[in-house]
């Protein structure tokens, strides 16, 4: 460590968190990107206060979307404006490999079938695709 610049392993270790919890952070934008590029990325101690507080945050049973909220609010260090990414709206999905190489993605809105009639839906699968170069397919 040197004087308030991290690495985003010791900025992890210092913050509690784990380096991924770190990187997803910044993607949803709660933590600035780090600062410099390439080898030289890193960051600074105002990345840490930031964390332990939105970490502070959590731990009093808000959500993310609260957290953002409030840490976007008055409560903000004057004059410092970090870079922030505008939220993407999220919807879960779950991936359901059929064959390999042949997947349904199916969103949160809709509930799965039972396995059997997942099988059921495997078994169609491998009558009706083909790979390339195996035939003619129906």
């Amino acid at each position: 460590m040197d004087g308030g610049r991290y690495g985003i392993a010791e900025l992890a270790e210092l913050g509690g968190v784990t380096r991924r919890t770190v990187r997803y952070y910044i993607q949803e934008g709660l933590l600035p990107t780090p600062l410099g590029v390439g080898r030289g990325k890193h960051y600074s101690s105002e990345h840490l206060e930031r964390l332990l507080r939105l970490k502070s945050l959590q731990e009093r049973g808000l959500t993310l979307e609260q957290i953002r909220r409030e840490m976007a609010g008055p409560g903000r260090a004057e004059g410092k404006e970090l870079t922030m990414r505008v939220a993407v709206p999220r919807s879960p999905w779950t991936r359901v490999e059929v064959l390999p190489g042949l997947e349904v993605h199916v969103s949160g809105r809709y509930r799965l079938p039972a396995p059997g009639r997942l099988e059921e839906l495997v078994d169609w699968c491998q009558r009706h695709f083909r790979h390339v170069g195996e035939g003619d397919g129906e």
